[in-house]
């Protein structure tokens, strides 16, 4: 079919009118919102109507051949806002139809309409400066990547920042100063220095959190951590951490000196409250980074309360319960790993604190980070369960052995007793005892809301995960452990919304797209869920993703397809490393309720995680009725 050449406004379906000059789309004359890579998009789409369009030819048109994003999420994002505003149906379109595994085509008829007169074009086209010509391709490219990075940042936080808060809830507790100690800057000249400066940054994140924390809330490491390689003005930040103040400072290091500037600045009007120079001589690092984080730790409280500095409770300085620097570094290089959340990554955690602990044994934070990377190895069936959650429990009691008051350790404690001893009294008992010593500890509230969704408790979750997500804003497991409680709760939509959001800052995130996938089947969205995993980063023979389609063609009905997908998976299984879950969900897909049923007692016998969500998770719905199913949540006690 002949191209059409979009030099003018066109129309088609029931009174939609896309225009190039303008830029706009409209219906029945008023202007739809659309995105700018939606929009380029649906104007190529339009272009090539009755055509097919290849994943391959969008990305060329859109963001040019050299790109370093993953388009794949991009273009199905981008497909599904189309589809929104247009009122598409995936499954029956009027406008876009999926060509599974090939691409795109547009299938309405399109007309030219009537050339306006000048007065009723301006009269109908909005009031803006888009210049006598039509954007050229690759300034629109330019335009287009540069929106696409800023948009990335901001989609997230956009949804759970500015999100309506659940009645009674407001931003922050009434009368609680939420502040951000921004990286240190290292002006040494020296990148082998930044280690001082980012342990700096550290200490004065605890020593603010140790000040007063019924009136003063200090973000997490991992969300300030992200403004070290990316900074950005301080309004937004402010804006994006949702913070009233900050702390920016800068460390150099000369011939056994150390100079430190710091200063607090508000962020309403980006004034500067105090401003202060430290010049001392560098004979003990540790007990000087902890004296100089202190005093501004004690000015900043004086500035913000008017009242000299509360006597300090929670958990210590991550240097304080050292004397060793280099097990502190080591400690510091640990947590960074650890937050990555991969296989890899988890094993570098472990060595890392295991090398802290053997520079000083009595290093409780090190033991804390240990039982935390044992606890999630065995937890994202990453190690064997039985071998590494009793290494994580022996952690974790040996760091409350030299230190009781460690949050983390009772945190670390309580994963154990929920994910391994299926021990929900005990496991509510070591969070709340983990957020009393710590109330700023955002992953003890994280893992708290997640223990609490499985519980069927869905207020109490989602406030706690508001709190976790107000300390670590931009942490992305936060960000999607708060899509799982929202899919658990039978909120299909605002889960999908959260798990998009934590793709567009990382679109290899598995764990949302997972989730995204699933709470799509449940809103009976079978095309977008098919689309998720035809263009998802796995291979066409990945066994995950045959599994991933046994449930979805067996949900959507589609029983020979359900069956295929299953021998398929079957056939690839022996590839993954964990493959209960999987294997349970292709087989309810496939309706065979035997075989998942026989694989849950098994997986309950060999104390898999697994089951910890099974009174909640609505895949397991189709099985709810089986007595077997029934007395599994009666031996883990989940029947309440």
């Amino acid at each position: 079919m002949e191209q059409v050449r979009i030099s003018e406004a066109i129309r088609f379906g029931e009174d939609f009118e896309l225009d190039r000059e303008s830029y706009t789309l409209r219906h029945a004359g008023r202007v739809l919102k659309l995105e700018r890579i939606p929009m380029e998009i649906l104007l190529f789409l339009v272009e090539q109507r009755g055509q097919l369009v290849s994943r391959q030819q969008i990305v060329d048109r859109v963001w040019g051949e050299k790109v370093f994003l993953d388009t794949d999420n991009s273009i199905n994002g981008a497909i599904r806002k189309i589809r929104s505003v247009l009122k598409d149906d995936a499954e029956e379109p009027r406008f876009i139809q999926t060509v599974t595994g090939k691409g795109y085509r547009f299938m309405a008829p399109v007309e030219t309409p009537e050339q306006p007169s000048t007065e009723t074009a301006a009269a109908k086209i909005p009031d803006r400066n888009w210049g006598d010509k039509p954007a050229r391709p690759k300034r629109l490219l330019v335009l287009g990547i540069a929106i696409a990075l800023i948009a990335a940042v901001a989609v997230i936080l956009d949804l759970y920042l500015k999100r309506p808060r659940l009645p009674g809830r407001s931003a922050a507790p009434a009368g609680r100063v939420m502040l951000a100690v921004l990286p240190f800057e290292n002006l040494t000249g020296d990148a082998g220095q930044d280690y001082f400066s980012d342990g700096f940054t550290e200490e004065m994140i605890t020593q603010l959190g140790r000040t007063d924390p019924a009136k003063i809330a200090v973000i997490a490491r991992t969300s300030v951590m992200v403004y070290k390689r990316n900074p950005r003005p301080l309004d937004e930040i402010g804006r994006k951490l949702g913070v009233q103040y900050v702390i920016e400072g800068s460390v150099r290091r000369d011939a056994g000196r150390v100079r430190i500037t710091a200063q607090l600045i508000q962020m309403k009007d980006q004034t500067h409250v105090w401003a202060k120079e430290y010049d001392r001589d560098m004979k003990n690092l540790l007990v000087l980074q902890g004296e100089i984080a202190q005093e501004i730790a004690d000015e900043t409280e004086f500035a913000l309360s008017g009242r000299p500095k509360a006597k300090a409770g929670g958990r210590p300085a991550a240097s304080a319960s050292t004397t060793s620097y280099e097990a502190y570094d080591l400690y510091l290089k640990g947590r960074y790993f650890w937050n990555k959340r991969t296989g890899e990554d988890f094993e570098r955690a472990a060595q890392y604190f295991q090398q802290a602990i053997a520079k000083d044994p009595h290093y409780a934070l090190a033991y804390a980070g240990l039982a935390d990377t044992y606890g999630l190895m065995s937890t994202w069936t990453i190690a064997p369960r039985n071998e590494f959650m009793p290494k994580a429990r022996a952690a974790a009691l040996q760091a409350l052995k030299i230190d009781e008051t460690l949050a983390e350790a009772h945190a670390s404690l309580a994963l154990v007793a929920e994910n391994f001893d299926y021990d929900w009294k005990t496991a509510e008992k070591e969070f709340r005892r983990a957020i009393d010593l710590d109330p700023d500890y955002a992953t003890g509230r994280q893992w708290y809301a997640e223990y609490l969704s499985w519980q069927g408790r869905f207020d109490d979750a989602i406030a706690e995960s508001e709190r976790a997500q107000r300390l670590d804003p931009l942490s992305l497991i936060i960000a999607t452990d708060r899509a799982t409680i929202l899919y658990y709760s039978r909120q299909y939509d605002r889960a999908i919304a959260e798990c998009q959001a934590v793709l567009s800052m990382d679109p290899r995130f598995g764990l949302a797209r997972s989730f995204a996938f699933y709470a799509l089947v449940k809103e009976g969205k079978f095309a977008e869920a098919l689309e998720e995993i035809e263009g998802g980063p796995s291979t066409v023979d990945s066994p995950a993703d045959w599994a991933e389609k046994a449930y979805l063609y067996g949900q959507w009905g589609r029983t020979a397809q359900a069956q295929h997908a299953l021998v398929k998976f079957v056939q690839l299984a022996p590839q993954m490393r964990d493959r209960a879950q999987a294997s349970i969900f292709a087989y309810i897909g496939a309706g065979r309720k035997d075989q998942a049923m026989a694989l849950l007692q098994k997986a309950y016998s060999e104390h898999a995680n697994i089951m910890t969500s099974l009174k909640v998770d609505p895949r397991y719905d189709s099985l709810r009725d089986n007595p077997r199913f029934q007395e599994l949540l009666r031996s883990l006690r989940l029947t309440q």
